[in-house]
């Protein structure tokens, strides 16, 4: 495989330094580079982002084929990479890692191939990389994301870069919110000598300091750690990351839900459209419910209901609403919309959301929103919590006549993410919303010039602010209403305006005589 660009201007510029500071930097060099510890076994899964899939499968009607051992998981869900290796810097604790497989991005409908192969994970760059082939040329080591790293390495928030959204086809990804991405060793191998045999795989060995702030070869939050410090007199401290707190006993099988939050975006594209070019219009939270910086998802807070982990069930309501509105004209408004009182309901993976719809002002309660689906049946208490993400979330008929017939029956919702604490004690999972209601263009896509934390108004932050235990996954266009990416839909951009003025006219002829 050929040498790394970035790598080798690193390297560059690593002697050039040396050789400036003399033949002390000289040494240090010299024993940074011997702490370098081989590494191999990893995996690394990352989804890319969710509207991304389903528009490939869905708008483009086209395909993802994984190879050389990749894979996807069902549902059209992330991919996997297998086989991963590379080296592990014990002196700046970091790791670069390439991994197994490749990806190929089809649509005969929409025209286009995209290969993705070479996957690489660099935590000191805190970068996810790809050589990418289209129209019969490769180029290699395109970054695509940027990566949060964390000690543990799982759930790592991304953020997808410009080059990325050149590769995907559409400028709205620039600087948008990416799935998670873990690299976990599913492989045991040697441990070099002097490491702790009793190291976890996938977790991060204890180091004596942090620094002070984040820098490309030492970053303030470690990925995983093969191997101990090479210093024997280190003392290890404890983590500094947030973890559940255990009940001095476990909780029932089944009993009552104490406390917790929904993560919800509604539907990317719906948020983009009311506060874009269209509808000029604003967002609102209230009642304890917040909403994401950057036009992000909403958490909706206060969990009351009853779970069974052995029957796999659970019903949960949650507090707080959310208002659409725009289309104002003469102080009245073609679009006044609002969620509350929303509930879930999940059955063997298997469920359904409804909320209280005000339209216009005619209210009607418990209105069945989506068809849910997760991925797996089972429900698994964790340190007094029950953590279900990612569920998929499918428009149903009813759901579609509260948007006023914008999306038909069967489009795919954002996803939704679940988090219920058993017992008062139980810690909840950090959902990375902010307080307030929030308005915002959402992924670069809006208009600039906005407030994004907090009351209300148009917005025009860069990016969504979904965390990985609450946010939706988003991305789109604001200017149209639309999640289809720009370069590889065309004129249909067009058809999507016209739909905006569609809904407009429908929620029109709903609107009370005055």
């Amino acid at each position: 495989m050929p040498a790394r660009p970035r790598r080798a201007l690193a390297r560059a510029a690593a002697v050039a330094t040396a050789t400036a500071l003399g033949a002390t930097a000289l040494a240090a060099a010299s024993t940074a580079s011997a702490a370098e510890v081989p590494l191999s076994g990893y995996e690394l899964t990352w989804g890319i982002k969710q509207s991304y899939r389903t528009y490939v499968t869905t708008y483009a009607a086209g395909s993802f084929t994984p190879a050389g051992g990749a894979s996807q998981a069902a549902d059209n869900g992330a991919f996997t990479f297998p086989g991963g290796s590379g080296t592990y810097d014990s002196t700046a604790h970091t790791l670069d890692l390439g991994f197994q497989g490749s990806l190929t991005v089809a649509s005969k409908a929409h025209g286009f191939e995209i290969v993705l192969s070479d996957i690489r994970f660099d935590s000191g760059d805190a970068e996810i990389t790809a050589d990418v082939t289209r129209d019969g040329t490769t180029t290699q080591d395109v970054p695509l994301a940027d990566v949060t790293v964390t000690r543990a390495m799982t759930g790592m928030e991304t953020k997808l870069t410009k080059e990325a959204a050149d590769v995907f086809g559409s400028k709205s990804y620039e600087g948008a919110v990416g799935d998670p991405l873990s690299v976990v060793q599913r492989e045991e191998t040697g441990t070099p000598s002097g490491s702790p045999s009793d190291t976890p795989s996938g977790s991060a060995s204890p180091s004596t300091s942090e620094p002070e702030s984040p820098a490309p070869s030492a970053s303030a939050t470690e990925p995983a750690s093969p191997s101990a410090s090479t210093s024997p007199s280190a003392a290890p401290t404890e983590s500094t990351a947030p973890s559940p707190s255990a009940s001095a006993t476990r909780p029932p099988a089944k009993g009552e839900i104490v406390d917790g939050t929904l993560g919800w975006g509604v539907k990317q594209s719906f948020r983009a459209y009311v506060v874009g070019g269209v509808a000029h219009g604003t967002i609102t939270t209230s009642d304890g419910a917040r909403q994401a910086s950057g036009n992000g998802a909403f958490t909706f807070t206060g969990a009351t209901g009853t779970y069974d982990t052995d029957a796999g069930t659970l019903a949960a309501s949650f507090d707080g609403a959310v208002n659409f509105k725009g289309h104002e004209e003469d102080g009245r408004y073609g679009l006044d919309l609002t969620f509350s009182g929303l509930k879930v309901t999940l059955d063997g993976g298997s469920g359904r959301l409804t909320a209280d719809v005000t339209s216009l002002g005619e209210k009607s309660e418990d209105v069945v929103l989506a068809d849910l689906k997760a991925e797996s049946p089972a429900l698994k208490a964790d340190g007094d919590v029950i953590t279900v993400a990612g569920i998929g979330a499918t428009l149903t008929e009813a759901g579609a006549k509260a948007f006023g017939g914008f999306y038909t029956a069967g489009s795919a919702l954002d996803p939704v993410n679940l988090s219920v604490a058993l017992t008062a004690d139980a810690q909840l999972p950090g959902d990375g919303g902010s307080s307030g209601g929030s308005t915002g263009a959402g992924d670069g896509a809006g208009a600039a010039g906005g407030s994004s934390d907090g009351g209300s108004g148009t917005g025009g932050a860069t990016t969504g602010g979904a965390g990985d235990t609450t946010g939706g996954i988003s991305g789109g266009l604001a200017s149209t209403g639309s999640d289809v990416p720009v370069a590889a839909l065309g004129t249909a951009a067009a058809v999507t305006a016209a739909a905006g003025a569609g809904v407009l006219l429908a929620l029109r002829r709903r609107r009370p005589s005055a």
